[in-house]
């Protein structure tokens, strides 16, 4: 899944709105694809290389399996047992969604039925890499029998 997001003119492009044209979420074949390998941290000092993890505007992340499924609770566990800040994390992958506002998960134009949820989004720790949800969370779903998704956010 490739999401785009207007930040042309914040605000004036309705990127919160899943049919308003400001955002897009594009689904991608799986075949074929695979994940970058890690960075390797220097032999010298232990640490990770700060150019291979910080691409210009982009930063390399870790997936950190929970077992907690709410939301809202993993992130307190996660940051109250490693002692980083929970806008350390940036979201999530599946489960349920955990909306600010009310439940707006969309139903598929194609079938009609509700889509399911791929990603949850953070803005993320670092203004020069955050994404700008106007401080709240974006939301990721598709329908994969009809190869369809969809992208909006709350705050």
């Amino acid at each position: 899944m490739a999401l785009f997001m207007c930040q042309n003119d914040p605000g004036s492009c309705e990127e919160w709105s899943p049919t308003a044209g400001g955002n897009r979420a594009l689904l991608h074949p799986a075949a074929g694809l695979q994940p970058m390998a890690a960075p390797e941290l220097d032999a010298e000092d232990g640490e990770f290389d700060e150019e291979v993890l910080r691409l210009g505007a982009v930063n390399g992340v870790a997936l950190v399996p929970w077992p907690t499924a709410d939301y809202f609770a993993a992130r307190r566990e996660w940051a109250d047992r490693t002692g980083d800040g929970t806008r350390q994390i940036l979201g999530q992958l599946g489960g349920r969604p955990a909306w600010l506002q009310y439940d707006e998960t969309p139903t598929c134009a194609g079938c009609a039925e509700s889509m399911a949820l791929v990603a949850q989004l953070e803005e993320g720790p670092c203004a020069s890499t955050a994404m700008n949800f106007g401080s709240g969370k974006a939301f990721a779903f598709a329908c994969g029998p009809c190869d369809r998704a969809v992208f909006l956010w709350q705050c």
